[in-house]
């Protein structure tokens, strides 16, 4: 694993106008299951900070950070591996939070496992992305590490090392390559007895095939994976739910926000849905 050094910084102004009016209409359904969890003032701090880029902040209102990293029984002293954090909009929350008392551990692919013309560069760029805004912002990600991973073998750090792993909407692009059973298998082998998986993903309306490509997955399909790696379901929320997606759309969940890949013409229209809809599951590696 590699140290890596990081940050941005922004306005008070600006971030509270902006978590103030997301972009986007939030679904009522999230919003009351929001409300039932009981958020962790350390959490809630992290998520207000001052340093998080304005641009993520207006997603608050879908991604529910707060509630769902309370969710997932995240602490300040949790030793937390985020699988492929992308672009670092949950780092940015996460680095902070366990900055003192934990460690933020950022699984990434690593380019050379990947077949040339494949996704090698795609995976090379966001990994230099990642690299770059955490070297930008020291006071967020100066005890930030990183761990580079084989999707075909992976191995996200020694056994039993790790208090939770967070896997943000990713599970999808395993099921169609064939790598979940091993991703879920690595997460069960990094974490420590009595450890957190929690997974937030795009959820169909029932199971998918094998070769479907929209990008949500059912949310049984999920739940198989898991308990086929040795996980126990702990439990599911309904904080990421938007029961207007209806899931039928021309390029999948890209055409929701924020991708929206849809045609000009259509913006309202899917600017009115919002986000996918989202399963929040949380699974236990049961105590020896």
């Amino acid at each position: 694993m590699k140290n890596l050094i990081t940050v941005s910084a922004c306005c008070l102004a600006v971030a509270a106008a902006l978590s103030a009016s997301p972009l986007y209409a939030r679904s009522p359904v999230a919003a009351s299951a929001a409300s039932q969890v009981q958020v962790s003032p350390a959490i809630e701090a992290a998520v207000k900070s001052t340093m998080r880029d304005p641009a993520n902040v207006t997603r608050d209102g879908f991604r529910h950070p707060a509630q769902t990293l309370s969710f997932f029984k995240l602490t300040p002293a949790s030793t937390v591996i985020e699988i492929t954090p992308g672009n670092g909009w949950y780092s940015e929350i996460l680095a902070p939070l366990v900055r003192q008392q934990g460690q933020y551990i950022a699984a990434v692919v690593d380019p050379a496992s990947v077949p040339e013309g494949r996704g090698r560069d795609y995976q090379q760029r966001s990994r230099d992305g990642l690299q770059k805004k955490f070297t930008a912002s020291p006071a967020q990600f100066d005890k930030a590490t990183e761990v580079a991973y084989d999707p075909a073998a992976p191995v996200f750090g020694k056994p039993a090392s790790a208090d939770v792993v967070l896997t943000f909407r990713n599970v999808h692009n395993w099921r169609k390559s064939g790598q979940a059973p091993g991703m879920f298998k690595g997460f069960y082998d990094v974490l420590k007895p009595g450890g957190v998986l929690g997974v937030v993903e795009h959820r169909a309306k029932a199971d998918v095939g094998d070769d479907d490509g929209s990008g949500y997955v059912g949310q049984q399909q999920v739940i198989a994976m898991a308990e086929a790696a040795g996980f126990t379901l702990d439990g599911s929320s309904e904080i990421n739910a938007n029961p207007r997606d209806t899931k039928d759309h021309p390029n999948g969940v890209w055409t929701l926000p924020p991708s929206n890949n849809h045609d000009a013409a259509d913006a309202a229209k899917y600017k009115a849905i919002g986000e996918s809809d989202r399963m929040t599951l949380r699974f236990i590696k049961a105590a020896r």
